[in-house]
């Protein structure tokens, strides 16, 4: 037993005690827990008030982002029909453009068509041509190959080449000298130089040997042929148509091969040199023409000449008619002079009467003055 003051306790108020001290101090460790607790929970209750806000925000996020869904929803609609609605529209273009591109390539196919048939007929036109040209040009070899035949095609180029150079009654075709030998061509020049002769050679066949020579003996061979045949052309016209006191002192040998003309000068320049000392000059449908332009000018220097004295006659009659006309001219001023006087004359006495007539009107019988002049008689007009 225990005593406190005035109370004695015993066991079993020791034991009571015991357990009220004990539950007392379960009620202080429970405040204190709850203390505890309380202090724990309560950034816990913070953190679950802040948890409760975020999700009330989260909630109305969640609300603005199904607004902005059903917004973007409705854009991306509003998009899509625009898109489908413009894609409608290019596709319509396009296939517009493409209607009239296929129209126009259609149009361009067709007029490159009718383009090409048409060039296709100008073709086949031309084709015919030149299977024509062939034929002429076959006919030409066949002229050519023939010596006469040559000669005449020379003799016909010669002339259509004086027929346009020279007027016609300055020249003569086919022309008999008195010799007998029958030029191509006489040209009428005066003298000097006097009548020159033209006359046509082709030596065609030593020229065509010469370029159908394959090795150095072909070429040497149709060389040889060339000179020769050139130099009987240069003799053959020196002997014939050079006549002294009938023609001019020199001839030409008319080539109508523009190519025959420059081989010579290019690989053959002695015979040109040789046809110089025979005072036959080569000359090629170039330079006659050139040459006969030449003769054209010395024919036209030649006739003026010729009407000189003609002109100076006219001239002379022409000095005399002027001479004559200034003659008549001065005798016609003379009697304009005369006729001028006369007038003169009549006007005066024409005054005097006329003064005379308004004294009678006026009944003026005094005595008259005698008047200073005497009537001027008219004087005879000289012849």
């Amino acid at each position: 037993m225990i005593q406190v003051g005035e109370y004695v306790l015993g066991p079993v108020e020791l034991a009571g005690l015991g357990a009220v001290a004990l539950v007392i101090l379960l009620l202080i460790l429970s405040i204190r827990a709850a203390g505890r607790s309380a202090r724990v929970a309560e950034p816990l209750a913070h953190q679950i008030g802040a948890l409760g806000q975020r999700v009330e925000n989260l909630s109305a996020g969640q609300q603005q982002l199904s607004g902005g869904l059903t917004h973007v929803a409705e854009a991306q609609a509003a998009a899509q029909a625009n898109l489908l609605q413009h894609m409608e529209k290019r596709l319509q273009q396009v296939n517009h453009q493409m209607t009239e591109n296929l129209q126009g390539s259609s149009r361009r196919t067709a007029h490159s068509l009718g383009e090409l048939q048409e060039r296709l007929k100008t073709i086949d036109k031309a084709q015919e041509n030149i299977t024509k040209l062939s034929g002429d040009v076959l006919s030409l070899q066949d002229i050519l190959s023939n010596k006469q035949t040559r000669g005449a095609f020379g003799e016909i180029q010669l002339n259509d080449i004086v027929g346009k150079a020279l007027p016609k009654d300055s020249y003569a075709l086919q022309h008999t000298l008195s010799n007998g030998k029958r030029a191509d061509c006489l040209i009428h020049l005066p003298n000097p130089p006097g009548p020159i002769v033209i006359d046509s050679k082709f030596p065609l066949e030593s020229y065509e040997a010469l370029r159908r020579a394959e090795t150095q003996a072909q070429l040497n061979e149709a060389a040889r042929m060339l000179r020769t045949a050139v130099k009987a052309h240069i003799k053959a016209i020196s002997e014939k148509y050079i006549l002294e006191g009938e023609t001019a002192d020199g001839a030409l040998m008319f080539l109508p091969s523009e190519a025959v003309y420059a081989e010579l000068h290019a690989n053959f320049p002695e015979l040109v040199r040789e046809g110089f000392a025979a005072r036959v000059w080569i000359v090629s449908p170039t330079t006659c023409m050139a040459t006969l332009n030449t003769m054209r000018a010395i024919l036209k220097d030649a006739r003026m000449r010729e009407q000189a004295g003609a002109i100076r006659r006219e001239l002379g009659l022409l000095y005399a008619d002027v001479e004559r006309l200034g003659t008549r001219v001065e005798n016609l001023d003379r009697h304009f002079g005369q006729a001028a006087k006369d007038l003169s004359d009549i006007r005066i006495s024409a005054d005097k009467a006329g003064r005379r007539a308004r004294r009678l009107d006026n009944f003026d019988f005094e005595e008259l003055a005698p008047e200073s002049d005497e009537a001027i008689p008219l004087a005879k007009p000289k012849p």
